[in-house]
């Protein structure tokens, strides 16, 4: 682009799909904020003054920072390539993780001690940990990314979108479905079918504002739970909490166990991410992403924050609604203003969930088919391989909630569940490292359709020296975590390797149709 170019480039700060962007993205920043709040005070029983005054708004902070990059990322990416159609990262806090730190790192520290700062404390050292791990993966991302076929990436990707973007939503539409399918109606009116709602109003806005109308006219909403939510308002602002993280320091082991693993996660579906952003068009550094979540959920934990930060999945369903930068910048604004003054209880008692879902169900069911459309049509048995893994992962989650809800545990009830067609132990394996295994699992499935088995060979023996570890089919990362697992990918690579010197027709892979 000539410099006359870059001259007369005119980049609007906003655009209306941005507003789309904006409600999606912001609202459901607002409601992670909540779940983590209702984590730390009633499961960690954490003082409301440190989750409102130092930790919510240290995650605040955080948000931020790194919804502020993403902005301008995105419109030095518009500005280098003379396209007005540049879509920001977006960000949030990461998922997972919140449940994570909470009930794994966190909770057993509350119940051996009896004490919810020590456990805050702890939780710290291990955000810390895991952003150290998550900047260092930095370095090797790139290199990941460019082995790694994308049918086998966007496919990891697509399972963790399935299983843990779309199916909560889904069946929350369907316990309140008198306003869950009006908006999802809405949602994929003005989405998929490009219907035009009064007034240019976006669709996103239109489904919160019919959602949010019914659920006061049925009583679903009431005026009782927004004046208890007032009381709870309870302004904050980050300050240092560097004495609290080294004091979560003094027993650093069992952090590294789960720290490490989680690290790795975390880069590995950022990586994952910049690769669904490129299949949409928009190029970003892998490793300068990388690197902004690791500082970012650093820079968290300086503050108070003991929930890593993470670049979320979606951007291709923010672009398909129309947001551009904009709406990276106003989720940072938005997140800050309610999270310094304390207000996440008083929106969302306005706001009822059941009428942001079905933008989260949009965005699961978008990113799930980026999967299939962005990769070769002979590659989709290895996309659908690469679901798997997080399938199992999600089954076992929600066995995990019921036995506990029922105060069982699965080691006792293993064998009645397997004569019950329950496969626990089958889950708990497959489901081990998810992101990684399916990634695994995909690259093998692509190089063995492509007629590239030596590939395919050194995958497996990837997966089997990840199985040996722990990083992938296990439950903690260790020496000899895996061994059957490990043991069974040697052989897989050993077949591989020999497939390169038998013969095969060229007609192997075929289309389907």
């Amino acid at each position: 682009m000539t410099n006359t170019t870059v001259k007369d480039f005119k980049l609007p700060l906003w655009v209306p799909g941005d507003w789309n962007a904006f409600f999606g993205l912001g609202i459901n920043s607002l409601t992670n904020l909540l779940v983590l709040s209702g984590l730390l005070l009633g499961v960690i029983q954490m003082p409301s003054e440190i989750v409102f005054g130092r930790i919510i708004p240290a995650v605040g902070l955080m948000l931020v920072i790194s919804n502020l990059y993403y902005f301008f990322m995105a419109r030095r990416l518009a500005y280098k390539t003379g396209r007005t159609d540049i879509t920001a990262m977006p960000a949030g806090p990461s998922v997972p993780h919140m449940f994570i730190v909470v009930l794994v790192i966190m909770l057993p520290v509350k119940i051996a001690t009896g004490d919810p700062v020590l456990a805050w404390e702890v939780g710290l050292a291990w955000a810390f940990i895991e952003g150290l791990i998550n900047i260092s993966g930095a370095f090797v991302a790139p290199y990941i990314r460019r082995l790694t076929p994308r049918a086998a990436l966007l496919g990891t990707l697509a399972g963790v979108s399935i299983a843990f973007i779309a199916l909560r939503p889904a069946q929350q539409i369907f316990m309140t479905p008198f306003i869950g399918l009006i908006g999802l109606a809405i949602v994929f009116g003005g989405w998929f079918a490009g219907v035009k709602f009064p007034f240019k109003l976006p669709a996103g806005l239109v489904a919160i504002l019919v959602g949010t109308a019914i659920a006061w006219g049925t009583g679903v909403m009431n005026i009782q739970g927004l004046q208890e939510s007032l009381a709870q308002v309870q302004p904050g602002f980050p300050l240092p909490a560097i004495d609290h993280l080294l004091k979560g320091f003094q027993n650093i082991a069992p952090l590294l166990v789960t720290a490490i693993p989680f690290g790795v996660y975390d880069f590995i579906e950022a990586m994952d991410n910049v690769e669904s952003a490129a299949a949409a068009g928009d190029e970003y550094d892998v490793r300068e992403v990388v690197l902004v979540d690791g500082i970012g959920s650093i820079f968290g934990t300086l503050l108070g924050s003991c929930f890593p930060n993470a670049v979320y999945i979606g951007h291709p369903g923010w672009k398909a609604v129309g947001g551009r930068s904009g709406y990276s910048l106003a989720t940072g604004i938005l997140v800050m203003t309610v999270t310094l003054l304390g207000l996440i209880p008083v929106l969302l008692s306005i706001i009822p969930l059941v009428a942001i879902l079905p933008i989260l169900l949009y965005i699961g069911a978008l990113i799930g088919a980026q999967a299939f459309q962005s990769t070769p049509k002979h590659h989709a048995p290895a996309v659908v391989l690469a679901l798997i893994p997080h399938f199992a992962a999600w089954g076992q989650g929600q066995v995990d909630g019921a036995l506990q809800a029922a105060g069982a545990n699965a080691a006792d009830l293993m064998d009645k569940m397997a004569l019950n067609g329950v496969f626990y132990n089958g889950l708990a394996i497959l489901g081990g490292g998810a992101i990684l295994s399916g990634l695994i699992i995909g690259a093998i499935a692509v190089f063995l359709l492509d007629h590239k088995p030596k590939v395919a060979a050194a995958y497996a023996v990837a997966g089997a020296i990840l199985s040996y570890f722990g990083f992938i089919h296990g439950s903690q990362v260790g020496i000899g975590v895996s061994p059957l697992v490990a043991l069974g990918y040697l052989l897989m690579a050993t077949l591989c390797f020999g497939f390169h010197y038998l013969p095969y027709e060229d007609n192997t892979v075929v289309e389907a149709g």
